[in-house]
């Protein structure tokens, strides 16, 4: 058997920026971001069917998606449309997050429209750190 894991798989933990961390300031990410959050809520005939990836662009899947929503409940992974680790499915985050994708999506747009000094400063280093601006 091979040592390398094959298929797209989440971080350790979710990014410093994820939407679905408690932790991470309101109005980071643009309102359509937040928008696609409760999609994943609902029953698996009616999500999307393409992978959550990870904001940071970094080629793996979102660990605050994995964390936030049952892996065997989410229609794109058991579909497998995507070459998925099987380390997906056990995913667990090792930092809070909300309960429901309609929770992170509700915090995100709270101050989407005047984002205080703590998400701006998180918005200045993903700008940077994805050579935008």
């Amino acid at each position: 058997m091979s040592d390398l894991v094959s298929g797209l798989r989440p971080a350790k933990r979710p990014c410093s920026s994820c939407p679905y961390r408690k932790d991470v300031p309101s109005g980071v990410w643009a309102e359509h971001e937040y928008r696609k959050l409760p999609e994943y809520d609902l029953p698996a005939w009616a999500q999307p069917v393409g992978v959550f990836m990870c904001h940071q662009n970094d080629g793996r899947l979102c660990a605050g998606w994995l964390g936030c929503h049952d892996p065997h409940h989410l229609i794109s992974l058991r579909m497998g449309f995507e070459s998925i680790d099987p380390s997906a499915f056990k995913y667990q985050s090792p930092d809070p997050l909300f309960a429901t994708g309609k929770e992170a999506m509700r915090h995100g747009l709270r101050e989407i429209e005047a984002p205080g000094k703590r998400a701006v400063r998180v918005i200045q280093k993903l700008a940077r750190r994805l050579g935008i601006g």
